[in-house]
């Protein structure tokens, strides 16, 4: 896969870590854990969001563009390192904010990635929930072209085959850390929600002939309508690299058991998992999407999903901003 042929710039701080997570191994007694950290990438606080980016920001700046422009939930991740970006790079950042999520909570509304958004320069417009995101992305594209802006329209997550690109080129780096550390991956786990980060792994893994699972952890929405997602755009991105026969529908896989009550609404899963991974081995995960993700890998070691001895990497997708937008639920956790 030569992903030199897609414009591209540099956002990423490449190779991110692949660590053992011993302590947490040994207080759930399955598989032996370990964590691909793209918390690290390095750009706001960083997050898996970034890896796309490298690849639609090169698109938008090869396509003349001088405004980007996206949508997500009031505490999107994707939002703030698209902000960053744009600001990486002196591009205008505008952003649709959907209510996902009904609450008057200062905290959740104002604080952590929104927070952030403002300090990054983007500028915000609040969506009530239930908003057809996509058509309201393309009228405010419109209205911006109307004053003579250039927009590159981003989709929510940056979920699109040039994004997934992001994740080709991780599944690629997951594969070279592994083969120089001579550790076999039995599965990769990660949470899934805009379906980008799963389908470029599905894509890159697949395409590369390593024989390795992706396993996603729906965030969002239930299992037929998110394998379906995942295998249209893994399907599309495999057609964008060329990858002969495609992807087969067996290499798609979600679990929707540890959605909870609603995207965004915290769990005791999701509450445990937290805690764990900050009191076992010192990393932050976030309430929305590697929270969720991780009570799913807990949840299924406990059911004996994994054999003892096999290696399971958790993809850390970051977020952790997204933490002072719910202090109040881990408050005497």
């Amino acid at each position: 896969m030569h992903l030199a042929r897609f414009p591209r710039v540099h956002l990423v701080q490449a190779p991110t870590p692949l660590e053992p997570l011993p302590r947490l191994s040994a207080h759930l007694g399955g598989p032996t854990l370990w964590i691909k950290r793209d918390d690290c990438t390095g750009l706001a606080t960083g997050g898996n969001k970034t890896r796309k980016l490298e690849f639609l920001v090169g698109e938008a700046l090869a396509e003349g563009a001088d405004t980007l422009i996206t949508q997500g939930a009031t505490q999107s991740n994707h939002v703030r390192q698209t902000a960053a970006a744009a600001a990486r790079f002196g591009l205008r950042c505008e952003a649709l904010l959907e209510r996902r999520i009904d609450t008057d909570d200062r905290d959740y509304r104002l604080g952590g990635n929104v927070f952030l958004d403002g300090l990054l320069g983007a500028v915000l417009h609040d969506r009530p929930g239930g908003t057809d995101m996509a058509a309201a992305l393309e009228d405010l594209a419109a209205a911006l072209r109307a004053r003579g802006a250039r927009p590159y329209v981003i989709p929510g997550g940056g979920s699109n085959p040039t994004g997934a690109l992001g994740y080709v080129a991780a599944g690629l780096e997951l594969l070279h850390q592994a083969n120089e550390q001579r550790l076999r991956v039995d599965t990769v786990v990660t949470a899934t929600g805009s379906t980008g980060t799963q389908s470029g792994l599905v894509a890159s893994l697949t395409g590369a002939n390593s024989g390795i699972p992706v396993l996603g952890i729906s965030v969002r929405a239930p299992r037929p309508k998110q394998e379906d997602a995942v295998y249209t755009l893994s399907q599309a991105t495999a057609g964008r690299l060329g990858i002969r026969g495609g992807i087969p529908r067996s290499a798609i896989v979600v679990d929707d058991r540890f959605v909870g009550p609603g995207y965004g609404l915290p769990t005791p899963g999701m509450i445990e998992a937290v805690t764990l991974f900050a009191r076992l081995e010192g990393i932050l995960l976030d309430p929305v999407y590697t929270g969720k993700g991780a009570a799913g890998l807990i949840g299924l070691i406990r059911e004996g999903r994994f054999a003892k001895g096999e290696n399971v990497v958790f993809l850390h997708t970051g977020g952790s901003a997204g933490l002072f937008a719910y202090q109040e639920i881990f408050r005497g956790a």
